[in-house]
């Protein structure tokens, strides 16, 4: 029978006995009343009891029981008890415990520290609150950081956050557009500043005695989970998959993001489709710090493996096996140096973010959760944040691109700028 229903009638035995207390409706074991007796009774109590209690029994039994209620009616129970255990943690629990401690914990729950946490929050609260979104701002993020850095699916998390798939589906569409349009122009720059342009090329030429370098290039394909595709997007490693450009500093922060390609597309290609090609080509980007290397005007530069086309903002190995001068094969192995801060970059990208080792979104959400967890990652260097066990790519192998007509006066620049770079590198190293 219906608890609410038990404890109604309960109830009304009480006001029965409080409103005639000579008739009991529950007989003792020596009592011999019966419900003819109770009729007629000379109080009015005993037939306004069976009144109410008749029109109430006919309301539970109409009433559909718990077990037969629709399945939306429960998620939003759930979901109640969901946002109270998270706030429970995020106000009580989190502040008894030792910062540290409390880190740790929030790391392993959602990728990040709670400062960060509650920076994300801070600057995504504005935007959600647009939404009309009827979960709290903070409980939505920590959902979708959830997923991002375990690779939950949105079945999975639903069933753990007792919502409904879809709308797990929605609010990390949600959060990871937002993360990838409103905080992409804050955290993910262009190191155009004469003082970080310092900073950035100053900390490479430590690393790799090599002057006025800036970032490093390369890309990486991520993996598509059981997604039948027509096309171009199988990789080549066998699986589907998009490819991601990043380019890093020396800290491992990504300054420049790209996904527009499937898997298919070589990095040569996927390059000349950014839009970083396009304003590097076209002078749109103006790195004020130029220096004079025998007689050669060297303006800041980025590096890549052989699978990067030879320009003048782009130097690359002169052989991917060692058979050059020895002058060169010294550059290579610096230029490696340097361009290994970007392999560790996304190494730390999909070790820290586990959803980019098998992505489980829609086609049309790919690009936007891609570029959010690599916005995310920046978060954590600039934070400092522990750095997790960074996944491992498979090694590279390729033949180097074809010079287009339209990179000519590039290419010969770059052919002229790399073998000045190599000269004085030789000779500065073997007079020491």
């Amino acid at each position: 029978m219906d608890q609410s229903f038990l404890l109604m009638l309960s109830n009304l035995l009480h006001l029965h006995n409080s409103i005639d207390p000579t008739t009991s409706l529950i007989s003792s074991p020596t009592s011999t009343s019966s419900p003819s007796s109770l009729l007629t009774s000379s109080s009015a109590a005993p037939l306004l009891f069976f009144t109410i209690a008749s029109v109430l029994s006919y309301i539970a039994s109409s009433r559909p029981s718990s077990s037969s209620s629709s399945p939306s009616s429960s998620p939003a129970a759930a979901s109640d008890y969901s946002v109270s255990a998270f706030r429970a943690l995020s106000t009580e629990h989190i502040w008894s415990l030792e910062a540290p401690l409390r880190d740790a914990q929030w790391r392993s729950l959602y990728g990040l520290s709670y400062p960060v946490f509650t920076t994300v929050v801070d600057k995504l609260k504005p935007h959600i609150a647009l939404s009309n979104l009827s979960l709290p701002s903070d409980y939505a993020v920590a959902m979708v950081l959830s997923r991002l850095t375990h690779g939950f699916s949105a079945k999975s998390l639903a069933a753990r956050y007792s919502l409904e798939p879809y709308l797990i589906s929605k609010i990390t569409n949600m959060v990871t557009r937002l993360l990838a349009t409103k905080l992409y122009p804050e955290f993910i720059k262009i190191p155009v500043s004469r003082r970080r342009l310092i900073e950035t090329t100053q900390a490479f030429d430590e690393l790799t005695s090599l002057p006025n370098m800036c970032g490093a290039i390369d890309g990486s394909p991520i993996r598509l989970h059981k997604q039948n595709l027509s096309g171009n997007y199988k990789c080549r490693y066998g699986y589907n998959a998009v490819q991601l450009e990043v380019v890093a500093d020396h800290k491992k922060i990504f300054w420049d993001v790209c996904v527009k390609a499937p898997g298919a597309t070589d990095d040569a290609a996927h390059f000349r489709e950014s839009l970083l090609y396009n304003r590097l080509t076209s002078g749109d980007i103006v790195w004020d710090k130029v220096i004079n290397v025998r007689g050669h005007p060297v303006r800041p530069y980025i590096v890549g493996d052989w699978c990067y086309p030879l320009l003048s903002f782009l130097l690359t190995p002169f052989s991917p096996n060692g058979t050059g001068t020895p002058a060169q094969n010294l550059f290579d192995g610096m230029l490696m140096k340097g361009r290994s801060v970007v392999v560790e970059a996304i190494g730390l990208l999909k070790g820290r973010w586990k959803i980019l080792q098998d992505l489980n979104v829609g086609l049309n959400h790919v690009p936007q959760t891609i570029v959010a967890c690599c916005v995310l990652h920046n978060l954590c260097q600039i934070a400092r944040e522990p750095e997790p066990e960074p996944w491992k790519d498979p090694e590279e192998n390729g033949m180097p691109p074809r010079v287009l007509d339209s990179e000519k006066s590039f290419y010969y620049f770059g052919e002229s700028l790399r073998q000045a770079l190599a000269d004085d590198l030789h000779q500065r190293l073997s007079s020491r």
